[in-house]
């Protein structure tokens, strides 16, 4: 359907949690094809729907050229080992930090048609499915940062130009 811009951090709707989907319609559909063509771009790993500006639980994923959406994901498993590495966020451009997530997850939700989806993986799946997830209950990654971490990204963000354009 269409490529969406992305709301960068700041804007109101990356710190609501997202609304459950109820209604599977033509609407949904767009939001879900949205996603989807917005998840397509050169390094795009996920998209989450308030991240176009839809408060909804749905979110988009590319990785490793595997590429598809889920409706009212939860998270239902984390292993308990860990993976420290680089993470970065589109509604945070230009930044990045080292974040601790688990090595592996597993989301399940819906399609369009409101059938059951499992989505799961390690490494790079693994963190995309928490951070999409983060975002639907109005988080951002920087959030989970030690304290000392955190302060930096918080200070990187303000001296970031676009942070001053809402």
């Amino acid at each position: 359907m269409a490529f969406r811009q992305i709301r960068r951090f700041g804007d109101p709707i990356l710190r609501m949690a997202a609304e459950p989907v109820t209604e599977f319609d033509q609407r949904l559909r767009t939001i879900v094809a949205d996603l989807l063509d917005t998840v397509d771009a050169p390094g795009h790993a996920g998209v989450a729907a308030p991240q176009i500006g839809i408060g909804v639980r749905a979110f988009s994923y590319n990785v490793d050229g595997e590429i598809g959406y889920v409706i009212n994901p939860e998270l239902v498993e984390l292993s308990e080992k860990t993976q420290d590495g680089y993470e970065a966020c589109l509604s945070l451009p230009g930044l990045g930090f080292d974040t601790r997530r688990a090595q592996h997850a597993v989301v399940r939700g819906v399609d369009a048609d409101n059938e059951p989806v499992t989505v799961s993986g390690s490494g790079l799946m693994a963190r995309c499915l928490q951070h999409e997830t983060d975002h639907l209950d109005g988080k951002v990654y920087i959030q989970r940062l030690p304290p000392e971490t955190r302060r930096e990204a918080f200070r990187q963000v303000r001296d970031q130009d676009w942070f001053w354009q809402h």
